[in-house]
């Protein structure tokens, strides 16, 4: 039997969108520039931001370019990416603005900017758990080492401040039915290629305490709980994205279990609105994101997609029929977001919601095939 977090990859023909000009994606960071935030605090900021044809980083760049235009701040931000082709896709027409600039570069070779950045969002992982199996150097190498290049970069430049894309994986295996505060520790299996990205936030999150207490940067740690919206690619492999990819494909829900164990899924728009609360509001060095709203089950996860689109009439298949009959959930697994919704944060789109326009994304296009 697969494991709880494990469902169907989705199918070679996997398809992708082009993220900054779908409609979903231009309203949420719209809205996330309308927030009420001390948004000059990144007037003529430098801003870079690593990894930026993923997910939550493109969410980023969004947000930081609609704030530009709704409070005309003079900002400007660098996108940084491996694989340039890919992101220019993705990215549209944000390739046309003045205050965008693609980087081509790898995070885990030493850094030289022309630029003298004053803040780096650092997102550059491998997130697919695929890779982090597959790759596992290449994984561990761009969360610790990429992590050190860049902070060393940024005391170079006389840079500020470094936000770090960082995982509810850090926290191991903690027993008990109680969301996990930021303060809480698990065991984690070390000696392991899969502890790769899970040791290699940890170690990078050390890498931020060292920097911030020698050389005075401020450095904050965000530890995201399991994050789904526009940019997921179909062939993610995670269940958020293999749930998608049933339903943009018109099929049935593949349930590779009961779906019984429990996490706290939070839309990225959201998610990133928590980000900018805690790195313009927030004196604390590590947040949890997550929607306290959003602690559900795989398995209700799995029905919200499901019943997204009523028209397509779909169900959820179990591999295992047994898994249809008999339904009883486990311990949490989900993030206490305490800390930050003590600064003013809300995770303000409900489940459903969000899956519908995670949906809508694929249903406008552009798409890439």
């Amino acid at each position: 039997m697969a494991s709880e977090d494990q469902a169907v990859t989705a199918s070679a023909d996997a398809t992708d969108v082009v993220l900054f000009d779908a409609p979903a994606f231009t309203q949420d960071v719209a809205r996330i520039a309308a927030t009420r935030l001390p948004w000059e605090k990144y007037r003529n900021a430098e801003i870079l931001v690593t990894g930026a044809s993923g997910m939550i980083p493109m969410y980023i760049v969004g947000s930081l370019l609609a704030a530009n235009d709704a409070h005309d701040l003079g900002l400007r931000v660098a996108g940084m990416v491996r694989n340039r082709t890919k992101a220019e896709k993705r990215f549209g027409t944000a390739l046309e603005r003045s205050d965008f600039a693609l980087l081509s570069g790898d995070v885990i070779d030493k850094q030289r900017f022309e630029r003298k950045f004053s803040t780096v969002f650092h997102g550059a992982s491998p997130a697919r758990p695929s890779l982090h199996k597959s790759s596992p150097v290449t994984t561990l190498k761009s969360n610790a080492l990429g992590t050190i290049n860049l902070l060393d970069s940024l005391v170079e430049s006389g840079g500020e401040s470094f936000v770090l894309l960082s995982s509810s994986e850090v926290y191991g295996a903690i027993q008990g039915s109680e969301l996990i505060r930021e303060d809480d520790e698990g065991t984690l299996q070390h000696f392991a290629p899969r502890a790769s990205y899970s040791e290699g936030k940890r170690i990078a999150e050390t890498a931020l305490a060292a920097y911030a207490d020698e050389f005075g940067i401020r450095c904050l740690s965000l530890r995201f709980g399991h994050i789904y919206g526009p940019g997921m690619a179909l062939d993610d492999g995670r269940v958020q994205a293999d749930f998608l990819a049933d339903v943009v494909r018109g099929r049935n829900v593949r349930m590779m279990s009961a779906g019984a164990a429990t996490r706290t899924y939070t839309y990225v728009a959201d998610a990133v609105e928590g980000l900018f609360f805690a790195h313009l509001r927030g004196e604390e060095q590590v947040y949890n994101v997550a929607d306290p709203a959003g602690n559900i089950s795989i398995r209700e996860l799995a029905e919200t997609f499901a019943s997204a689109r009523p028209e397509k009439n779909l169900s959820l298949d179990f591999v295992n029929p047994e898994d249809g009959r008999s339904f009883s959930p486990v311990a949490s697994l989900g993030l206490d977001a305490a800390k930050l919704t003590g600064l003013g944060w809300d995770a303000g789109t409900s489940l459903a919601d969000g899956v519908s326009r995670t949906v809508q994304t694929f249903e406008d296009g552009p798409v890439i095939v």
